[in-house]
């Protein structure tokens, strides 16, 4: 498939994991999906997670792990990660009261040293964007911009939601260019406009207004190590919904 890889982050079919993580796992690799990212286990151990990733021939990309997680549980989604073989470990969302100006000078002091103890296991420490990180500004910068000049890049990666940057007004080509060499994963949602209003209306590649090869194309320049495709919510079944979002990859990029 190239040197960058297709993955799915696994939060797209929540529903199908809480009642078969294993054979939805199997649906996705038979996609002809790479890799995945996690958001939760199922439950499953970690020996048998990695055991099932080898016979599908899935790479485990890295998880999202909460921030409720990194606090009370960092030894533990470690090693589970490091069972796996997983390269990367994401903070994915913050909740509303964990969005101020205040809350965010917490959390750089956490994340540098959450990147630090990540580092030292050799796993790779990122940050997924939604929106939010562009409406609070620290000394005069967004936050999304903030957050990477105070943490050092050895410590905090970037993990692009191409979508969410778009959404909230953003340029996505010149987004993925300032930060090549520090992006090695980039989230492909596509949405519907919707008068900037939420909840955003994420849809199958292809079906909504993103310049999808473009962002490809900028991504494969910046040096970006995973295609992550992610659909918050879906209209058609999430299954479906992801099977045709691949499909619409290999047509338009992978075959090329």
């Amino acid at each position: 498939m190239g040197q960058i890889g297709i993955g799915l982050q696994l939060y797209t079919l929540r529903d199908a994991t809480a009642e078969d993580f294993e054979g939805t796992l199997r649906k996705v690799a038979a996609m002809g999906y790479e890799g995945v990212e996690f958001a939760g286990y199922g439950g499953i151990e970690a020996e048998k997670m990695r055991d099932l990733l080898q016979e599908l021939g899935l790479k485990a990309i890295g998880s999202h792990i909460g921030l409720h997680l990194l606090e009370s549980q960092l030894d533990e989604e470690i090693a589970y990660l490091k069972t796996i073989g997983a390269k990367y470990a994401i903070c994915p969302y913050l909740l509303d009261d964990q969005r101020s100006a205040e809350a965010w000078a917490k959390h750089f002091v956490a994340f540098e040293e959450y990147g630090k103890r990540f580092r030292e296991a050799g796993i790779d420490f990122a940050y997924h964007n939604h929106d939010f990180e562009f409406k609070v500004e620290i000394d005069g910068k967004e936050v999304f911009d903030a957050l990477y000049e105070r943490i050092s890049p050895e410590l905090l990666k970037v993990e692009m939601d191409i979508g969410w940057v778009q959404f909230s007004g953003k340029d996505p080509l010149a987004y993925i260019a300032k930060y090549a060499g520090r992006l090695p994963l980039l989230h492909l949602k596509d949405y519907r406009d919707n008068n900037g209003q939420l909840p955003i209306d994420t849809v199958e590649l292809g079906r909504g207004d993103l310049p999808l090869l473009p962002i490809i194309n900028s991504a494969v320049e910046a040096g970006v190590e995973w295609l992550i495709v992610e659909q918050d919510t879906c209209a058609n079944p999430p299954i479906e919904a992801v099977a045709e979002s691949m499909d619409w990859l290999k047509k338009n990029f992978l075959s090329a």
